[in-house]
C-alpha cells in the first residue's frame, strides 16, 4: 500500500507526457521510468567502454579523428551523468522551490552536449576532405595545437549559443518534460528556434553534405583512375599503389559517415517537431517524448557503431 500511494503520489507531481488520462497515468510513469533508466545505463556504460578503449590502445591516437570521437565520447558521457537527473526526480520526486532553475540547467546541459557532439561530427568531415583533398599537406595543416584549439572553441560556441535561453528567449530544445515547470510555463519560441537552426543544425548539415559528397567523388574517381591502370598494365607495381591509395582513408570515411547518418536519422524527428512545435503547429506530448529520447539514444549508438563498424 505504501508503494502504490509513493506511485500515484509521483504521477499527480509528474508531467507524464505519454499519459491519456489519470486511469493509466501510473503505467505510462513506470514505462517512462523504465525508458529513462535503461538509456541512462547504456549511454553511460556504452561511453565509459569507448574512453577506456582510447585510454588502453595508444596506436588510437595516431587518427587525428581520435580527438573529436573522445571529445563526443565525453559528451555523449556526459549527457548519460545528465539524465539521472530525470531519472531521480521519477524515481523520487521532491517538490523543491528551485524546479524552474533544475529545469533550465538540465535543458540548457543536454542541448550544449548535443551541440558539442553535432559540431564534432561536422569537424570529423572537415578533417576527413583535407585528409583526401591535400594529403601532401595534411599534416601541416591538422596539428595536435590546433585540434585541441578547434575543440575548446566547439565547447565555447556551444555553450554560447543556447545562453539566450537564460535570460527568458525561449527553449533550448528539450522536450518530453520531467518537470511540470518546464512543461506547462517554460514554452519554446520560433524566433530563438530560428536563430539556433540558423547558426548550429544547419550548418552542421551543411558542411557534412559537402565534404562527404566531394570525399566519395574523389574516392570514386581515384578507384576508377586505378582499375583503368589495372586494365592497361596488368602488373604487382599497379595493384601495390592501388591498395596504398585512398582505400584506408575511403573504409575510415565510410565508418564516420554511418555514425553522422545514424546521428541525423535520429535526430532529425527531434528538429522536425522542434521547428512545429516552436511555430504552434503541432503540440503532442507522445511525439514530444518519444523524439526527444529517440534523439538522446544517440550517445548510445555510436559506440555500437564503432565496435560493429570497426574491428580495430
Amino acid at each position: 500500500l505504501n508503494m502504490s500511494s509513493s506511485v500515484m503520489n509521483i504521477s499527480e507531481h509528474l508531467s507524464c507526457p505519454l499519459g491519456f488520462g489519470h486511469y493509466n497515468a501510473v503505467d505510462i510513469c513506470i514505462l517512462e521510468t523504465v525508458v529513462i533508466v535503461l538509456l541512462t545505463f547504456l549511454i553511460i556504460a556504452g561511453n565509459l567502454t569507448v574512453i577506456f578503449v582510447f585510454h588502453c590502445a595508444p596506436l588510437l591516437h595516431h587518427y587525428t579523428t581520435s580527438y573529436f570521437i573522445q571529445t563526443m565520447a565525453y559528451a555523449d558521457l556526459f549527457v548519460g551523468v545528465s539524465c539521472l537527473v530525470p531519472t531521480l526526480s521519477l524515481l523520487h520526486y521532491s517538490t523543491g522551490v528551485h524546479e524552474s532553475l533544475t529545469c533550465q540547467v538540465f535543458g540548457y546541459i543536454i542541448s550544449v552536449l548535443k551541440s558539442v557532439s553535432m559540431a564534432c561530427l561536422a569537424c570529423i568531415s572537415v578533417d576527413r576532405y583535407l585528409a583526401i583533398t591535400k594529403p601532401l599537406s595534411y599534416n601541416q595543416l591538422v596539428t595536435p595545437c590546433r585540434l585541441r584549439i578547434c575543440i575548446i572553441l566547439i565547447w565555447i560556441y556551444s555553450c554560447l549559443i543556447f545562453l539566450p535561453s537564460f535570460f527568458g528567449w525561449g527553449k533550448p530544445g528539450y522536450h518530453g518534460d520531467i518537470f511540470e515547470w518546464c512543461a506547462t510555463s517554460w514554452l519554446t519560441n520560433a524566433y530563438f528556434t530560428g536563430f539556433i537552426v540558423c547558426l548550429l543544425y544547419a550548418p552542421a548539415a551543411f558542411v557534412i553534405c559537402f565534404t562527404y559528397f566531394h570525399i566519395f567523388k574523389i574516392c570514386r574517381q581515384h578507384t576508377k583512375e586505378i582499375n583503368d591502370r589495372r586494365a592497361r598494365f596488368p602488373s604487382h607495381e599497379v595493384d601495390a599503389a592501388g591498395e596504398t591509395g585512398h582505400g584506408p582513408d575511403r573504409r575510415y570515411a565510410m565508418v564516420l559517415f554511418r555514425i553522422t547518418s545514424v546521428f541525423y536519422m535520429l535526430w532529425l524527428p527531434y528538429i522536425i517537431y522542434f521547428l512545429l512545435e516552436s511555430s504552434r503547429v503541432l503540440e503532442n506530448p507522445a511525439l514530444s517524448f518519444l523524439t526527444t529520447w529517440l534523439a538522446i539514444s544517440n550517445s548510445f549508438c555510436n559506440c555500437v557503431i564503432y565496435s560493429l563498424s570497426n574491428s580495430v
